[in-house]
């Protein structure tokens, strides 16, 4: 007995939406996974989100101001992603610098003891 699979339609509207909610799953995993600092996360869904894009932007039957409007809001996910980064690296340089500052304390103490 064989399955049957459903054609797609002809007009591609189909496809246009379930590429659309994937990419929208897809940034709002994102959302989550930099709101928990799940870097890994963050790597793999960056990479999914890139192919949605891209296989969103292959179809062109597409509405034009939903498109945009959907890019719109991945830019500012991605906007907001390069703000936390940015922040986070800064952190951990500021924490490297007062590491670095304590070791070199710990040697001049050691020094004139």
């Amino acid at each position: 007995m064989a399955l049957l699979t459903p054609s797609p339609p002809a007009d591609g509207k189909e496809i246009n939406v379930n590429a659309l909610q994937r990419l929208d799953d897809t940034c709002d995993a994102l959302i989550g996974a930099l709101g928990e600092r799940d870097w890994d996360a963050i790597a793999k869904l960056d990479v999914a989100c890139r192919t949605c894009i891209d296989e969103v932007l292959e179809n062109h039957t597409m509405d034009q101001g939903l498109l945009r409007e959907k890019l719109e809001g991945v830019l500012e996910v991605y906007r907001n992603l390069i703000d936390v980064t940015t922040g986070e690296r800064q952190a951990i340089a500021e924490e490297m610098m007062q590491i670095n500052q304590a070791k070199n304390a710990s040697k001049v103490y050691h020094l004139f003891r």
